[in-house]
């Protein structure tokens, strides 16, 4: 059976200070939540401070993107090195906001998805469809382009190192979820995909995250389905109590 794997992605908030009264609020609230998986991606300056802070517990520390080089002239950019350097044991890479506002493509992201697995951190690979595309019936076109292209060259082996999530972007800081039903379609379809392309002990051991407006109040249904294995979450994610409550309304 897979275990839940709850994910914060923080994206360009906090301070100094807020981060580390969150971590170590969050420190607090899942100290005896041994049943989840739980994690926070904090900005690239706060990281070391969170490794640091989160030591001794069970929450992991990522990075919200990588470049796909170790070192070099890369003005702005942060290697996958460095990241496992200060500590960090996962990456999120393809997020819609990588793709659709900063203009990421498949084939780049497929780069750093492998880069981040030579470095030896695992990684969170996003997938999803903009609501033309839900709208037009393209979202296992655009699902399937997405997730096959990001992990384009990557080994069976590897895939233990890797979670997928799905986040329809017209559900991302929208106030709008997909419903359970919606969700799970789509989870299970990633899921076939998974199947088809590695193997069924593959499909069977890799989790697959939901993310898009999850808050306390869904979290229960949407991952009582049986393809939902946890959330990336966003703004829900910058309060310690939402986001532990997400964890324990899950279990």
């Amino acid at each position: 059976m897979r275990k839940l794997y709850i994910a914060g992605n923080w994206k360009m908030n906090t301070t100094t200070t807020e981060a580390e009264a969150l971590v170590k609020e969050l420190k607090v609230l899942v100290a005896d939540m041994t049943e989840v998986d739980m994690a926070v991606a904090p900005p690239f300056v706060y990281l070391h401070k969170a490794v640091y802070l989160a030591k001794d517990s069970q929450i992991k520390v990522g990075a919200q993107n990588c470049y796909f080089e170790s070192k070099g002239a890369f003005t702005g950019e942060i290697a996958p090195e460095m990241l496992k350097d200060v500590g960090c044991d996962f990456v999120i890479l393809g997020h819609s906001e990588r793709r659709h506002v900063l203009g990421e493509t498949d084939e780049v992201i497929n780069l750093k998805v492998k880069k981040a697995l030579a470095a030896g951190l695992e990684v969170i690979l996003c997938v999803g469809e903009l609501l033309e595309e839900r709208e037009a019936e393209q979202t296992e076109e655009v699902v399937k382009t997405q997730l096959l292209g990001g992990l384009k060259e990557i080994s069976a082996e590897n895939m233990a190192q890797i979670t997928i999530a799905y986040e329809p972007v017209w559900a991302i800081g929208t106030g709008k979820t997909a419903s359970p039903d919606q969700a799970q379609d789509v989870h299970a379809y990633i899921r076939k995909l998974l199947a088809d392309n590695f193997s069924v002990d593959v499909a069977n051991i890799v989790r697959i995250q939901y993310g898009g407006s999850v808050k306390p109040e869904n979290a229960k249904e949407l991952m009582g389905q049986p393809d939902i294995d946890g959330a990336l979450v966003g703004g829900a994610s910058l309060k310690a109590d939402s986001f532990a409550a997400i964890a324990k309304a899950a279990v």
